[in-house]
């Protein structure tokens, strides 16, 4: 997986088009595969330091429902969680749980793409 986005790839073949000629099937083919590879445009948006939870939670191989296992106790005991990244956790499940599952994220306060490695 590169660290394009799918826009990324169709700004590239726009500018392609519009200052040379494509070479025909090989170059529709070639773009085919990197819009494929590429990055959705609209990655979740995390806080660095919930990056890092995630990263440590993967590392350790526990599951999502570890974290907002907690989170959904913390509500049932009606106590808010003690750190700031389960409170933002708590405010923004989905998100969480997207950047979770995807593996991938755009981080809140550098714009940088942020991609776990895949296990072999």
């Amino acid at each position: 997986m590169s660290n394009e986005t799918k826009q990324n790839v169709f700004e590239d073949a726009a500018f392609n088009i519009e200052t040379s000629a494509p070479d025909g099937p090989k170059f529709a083919d070639e773009l085919r595969q990197r819009y494929d590879a590429a990055l959705p445009d609209d990655l979740p948006v995390i806080p660095e330091s919930v990056g890092g939870l995630i990263k440590v939670q993967k590392a350790r191989c526990l599951p999502l429902s570890n974290v907002l296992g907690a989170i959904y106790n913390l509500d049932i005991l009606r106590q808010e969680p003690s750190s700031r990244v389960l409170v933002w956790v708590k405010n923004n499940e989905d998100t969480f749980a997207r950047a979770w599952v995807l593996g991938v994220w755009r981080v809140e306060e550098t714009g940088e793409i942020v991609k776990l490695e895949e296990k072999k």
